[in-house]
């Protein structure tokens, strides 16, 4: 980290362990980790420090939109450990340090795969893809092109106006169903979004991870069923920040990237969101679909 600190003016810390990690990875990447950046980036005289954070922070809400004033409460190893590295990031803020915090959506776009493309996949091979619950509810995303705009925003911009957290998500959201059934429809299969009832589904969902059957992880199928979207106001008002994908857009053209690229992931599968995750016994279930 000190050697790639060296003669840098600008870091933009996007690290992390994602939630198919082990606790102690988590952990040991997503505080220790941004511990250690920050450290070398003062000790270095960066003159900023762009930490990704999550929406993940503020677990699984009572109330919608969220602001940034809103209270933490991580859900699982990876929301609390999200949590703690925003606190370290206070510490050197108010020691001197310029640390813009971003809280970004879950963001899509090309390369960026990894739950997502469970449903580019079923949608890719002419398959209906279940949903838990009514699909009614709201659940806001961000083309990962406006999150670099929000990155830059934050490193150009007057040191004392970005010094600070920000939501970043779309401004154009329908339901998650409908924005689900975009994919599909781009498919053009004539495929469907079917929705089965939550608390069922959500059980199997817990059990199937417990088991390692699964990679939908709880704060995945503990929030899918439930509104979930952010105010980008305060963005929009000190930053300037104007998002130009809807979620319908970001969805459909990460999926056209993923149907250029397919063959090139092969049978690959990890736990970054660079590749596709491994489907476990989800895969069979297609054959129903």
């Amino acid at each position: 980290v000190d050697r790639a600190m060296q003669g840098v003016k600008f870091v933009v810390h996007t690290a992390a362990a994602l939630p198919l990690y082990s606790p102690a990875d988590i952990f040991s990447t997503d505080i220790d980790g941004t511990r250690n950046v920050l450290e070398s980036a003062r000790d270095h005289g960066v003159e900023r420090v762009v930490h990704i954070s999550s929406t993940a922070v503020y677990g699984i809400p009572d109330h919608h939109p969220l602001v940034e004033t809103d209270p933490l409460s991580g859900v699982g190893p990876y929301g609390e450990a999200k949590v703690r590295a925003e606190e370290l990031c206070l510490e050197f803020r108010k020691a001197g340090m310029c640390v813009p915090i971003l809280r970004p959506k879950s963001f899509v776009g090309p390369e960026r795969l990894g739950i997502f493309a469970m449903l580019y996949d079923w949608a890719m091979e002419g398959h209906n893809f279940p949903l838990p619950g009514n699909g009614k509810n709201r659940y806001q995303l961000l083309d990962v092109e406006d999150l670099c705009e929000a990155i830059v925003l934050c490193l150009t911009l007057d040191r004392d106006r970005v010094n600070d957290t920000f939501n970043i998500g779309a401004k154009e959201f329908t339901t998650i169903k409908e924005d689900f059934q975009a994919v599909l429809d781009a498919a053009g299969y004539g495929k469907r979004i079917i929705t089965f009832p939550a608390k069922p589904m959500v059980w199997a969902l817990a059990i199937l991870e417990k088991l390692k059957l699964s990679p939908v992880y709880k704060w995945a199928y503990g929030t899918v069923t439930e509104d979930s979207f952010v105010s980008v106001e305060k963005a929009e008002r000190v930053l300037g920040f104007t998002p130009k994908y809807s979620n319908k857009q970001a969805l459909v053209r990460n999926y056209q990237w993923y149907v250029a690229n397919a063959k090139k992931f092969g049978q690959q599968t990890g736990v970054s969101h660079r590749v596709p995750w491994s489907q476990g016994i989800l895969r069979l279930a297609k054959l129903f679909f």
